[in-house]
């Protein structure tokens, strides 16, 4: 029998090798775009709502990208600081702040729209395979947040 506490038999290793190697293929097609990966994933979300139509509250994005303020919060001013997004106090509320696109913003999408395939570029492993990766991934992390939104007895 394996031994269960060997470390290439632990599931969450996997996960971490695998994010720090696709993490470190991003870097440099990022660079090109002056972003870090977390900057990535914000201007991700922040493209996807504004194509929608859809106003992006700080906490939205906080759910969207499972962060908190804390660390949400310097991301937002970075990138504020950069020019591609505004950060707006509500004037119903000032608790909520919104974040907007700032024409920069908007047309950085166009550069990043090549970083998918560049990323996959060289990379042999089949379009589908990765596709269903993604899928079983996000079904395990549903269920995972599932099981963490019940209350413990």
């Amino acid at each position: 029998m394996d031994d269960i506490l060997a470390l290439d038999n632990q599931i969450c290793f996997s996960l971490y090798a695998a994010n720090r190697a696709i993490t470190s293929r991003y870097r440099p097609l990022l660079a090109e775009l002056d972003l870090t990966y977390p900057q990535y994933l914000v201007m991700l979300v922040l493209w996807e709502r504004a194509r929608a139509g859809q106003v992006t509250r700080v906490s939205d994005l906080g759910a969207r990208l499972r962060l908190d303020s804390g660390t949400l919060t310097p991301l937002l001013k970075r990138l504020a600081l950069r020019g591609l997004i505004l950060r707006e106090r509500s004037v119903d509320d000032e608790r909520v702040v919104t974040i907007s696109l700032t024409g920069q913003g908007v047309d950085l999408r166009a550069h990043a729209a090549q970083v998918p395939q560049k990323l996959l570029c060289g990379l042999d492993v089949a379009p589908e395979r990765l596709l269903a990766l993604r899928d079983e991934l996000n079904a395990v992390l549903r269920a995972i947040e599932a099981q963490e939104a019940v209350p413990s007895a």
